[in-house]
């Protein structure tokens, strides 16, 4: 395995690269959520008169696009035009997630609604006096444990077919774990492979956590215990497309019909939180593989996007093109 230290690399490269951004267009297509954040003050608690159980008292609400959505608030975030492919609901949560995707900038006309689900929702309680201090307590997760219908399945192929003809990259976000009840349906996936091998020229990349040895045609991305579940069967099967595996702190591995690379990672600054992390990654790995950069390189990118985003606590995090000149520099 061939390892690499940020010293080996043209960091100027990278950064004369970011400047033509807004040249490119990614299409996004996969899962997608809201991550609702609601925060209570200790101090504020009332006893419910109608159940005698405590009733914590919301003073402070915020909201992010997450999972193909933390992807196209990375991308945006950097100048990268992006074209969304997800599903929502016809509910409140669908609305208010597709009017945060609407607040980056991105093209949102392929979203699906349907009157079929309810909208992947993390609800996220916080505790504390303000933002800054609070601790996040047990998660409520609003997710879809149905078959997604083939009407839904063959307008999320329509759409998709129409968005990598304008497309360079494109990344596919599948998050559940549970088969055919998400975007990326054993159908979807079978027509995005098709797609690949028709548009040669883009780059496709998959992350998933539970089905990433089906996907065919296209790079895969997962992280270390995602690997570590399938890793006999990748080893077995050949691919002529490169896949990526994160590992932490301890860099990005690539693995390619040619060799093995470790890409390091950047130091952060504690206290991380690791939500989003792979989301920035797959956001740095597609841009600068669109912008012409060596695989590496792009690898680099990501590992560089995702350090920033970690040191962002509460919050789906970002980074921006200054933080990211500064943090490569500064190595």
């Amino acid at each position: 395995m061939k390892k690499m230290k940020i010293s080996d690399f043209n960091v100027y490269k990278i950064i004369d690269r970011l400047k033509d951004t807004g040249n490119i267009t990614i299409t996004v297509i996969g899962d997608y959520s809201l991550d609702k954040y609601v925060y209570s003050d200790p101090e504020r608690d009332e006893l419910s008169v109608e159940t005698g159980l405590v009733a914590y008292q919301i003073h402070d609400t915020a909201r992010y696009a997450g999972i193909g959505g933390t992807v196209t608030n990375n991308l945006r975030c950097i100048g990268v035009n992006v074209i969304c492919i997800g599903l929502v609901g016809n509910d409140g949560e669908g609305f208010e997630l597709i009017r945060e995707l609407k607040k980056t900038g991105a093209d949102i006309e392929k979203m699906v609604v349907s009157d079929e689900i309810q909208t992947n929702t993390y609800l996220k309680p916080m505790r504390g006096q303000n933002r800054q201090d609070s601790v996040e307590m047990n998660r409520l997760d609003f997710r879809n444990f149905k078959a997604t219908s083939g009407d839904v399945e063959d307008e999320i192929i329509k759409n998709f077919r129409n968005a990598v003809s304008v497309s360079k990259g494109v990344i596919i976000t599948d998050q559940f774990i549970d088969r055919n009840h998400g975007v990326i349906t054993d159908k979807v996936r079978a027509e995005i492979s098709r797609i690949a091998l028709e548009y040669p020229d883009v780059f496709f990349c998959a992350d998933s956590r539970g089905f990433i040895i089906e996907f065919e045609n296209v790079m895969q991305k997962c992280n270390e215990s995602e690997a570590k579940k399938t890793i006999n069967k990748i080893k077995n099967r050949k691919s002529e497309k490169p896949r990526f595996v994160t590992l932490g702190g301890k860099g990005i591995k690539i693995y390619s019909e040619k060799e093995t690379v470790l890409v390091p990672s950047f130091k952060a600054k504690p206290p991380l939180d690791f939500c989003g992390a792979g989301d920035a990654t797959n956001a740095g790995i597609m841009t600068g593989l669109t912008l012409g950069l060596e695989i590496e390189e792009a690898v680099l990118l990501g590992a560089c996007m995702a350090s920033i985003t970690i040191e962002q606590i509460g919050v789906t995090g970002v980074a921006y093109i200054e933080q990211i000149i500064d943090r490569i520099k500064a190595k």
